[in-house]
Parts: structure tokens; sequence; C-alpha cells
């Protein structure tokens, strides 16, 4: 499937989807915590996957390599539109997403 296939405010709640299920998952995680008290100093970016492999294949690669993450999953359809991260300090994760552009 390409990216934004739907409407874009669909992308936009699927992303915020898969960001809130990332910290209340690794909600006791303490970088997590501390993501949580900066405040309006949090610091977030948002990537574009080129299709639905490259997103399923970065999920498996983040899964070896023991990166904590939550890929979203649309139903009822059953399709997976995005991966979000716990929060992590950027030189841990870095060279698993270099391979990926900013979304525009």
């Amino acid at each position: 499937r390409p990216p934004r296939s739907g409407p874009l405010g669909a992308l936009v709640a699927q992303g915020c989807h898969a960001a809130l299920a990332a910290v209340h998952g690794y909600r006791e995680h303490p970088d997590t915590g501390a993501y949580l008290q900066q405040g309006g100093a949090m610091r977030t970016v948002v990537l574009e996957a080129p299709d639905e492999n490259s997103l399923l294949d970065l999920a498996e690669i983040l899964k070896e390599n023991g990166v904590d993450h939550k890929v979203w999953t649309e139903n009822p359809e059953g399709i997976p539109t995005c991966l979000a991260l716990r929060p992590y300090p950027k030189n841990q994760v870095q060279a698993h997403l270099r391979n990926f552009k900013l979304l525009k």
C-alpha cells in the first residue's frame, strides 16, 4: 500500500493512537517518565515509511534489536498504519531509523 492513502486527519489520528499506546505501554520506563516531565519541551519526530512492507520490516528490526515500540493497526480493516517508539535518547535509535525521511 502506498503511504497516506487515506485522509490526512485519519493519518494524524493513527499516529496519535500509536504514540499514546507506546507511552502507555512503556509508562514505567524511566525514559518515558523523563519525556513526560518535559511538558512543552518534548521533542517528537515524525518519519514516513514508503509503504506497508517498510513499516513492518522496521517493526521486525526493532523487535530483533530490543527497541520498545508499538505498531498501530487500523481496525476493522486490520491494516498496520504506523509505528511509535517509546521515548528514547536519539543516539539509541537513530541507526534503525536513518533510512526514513521526515514526513512532509
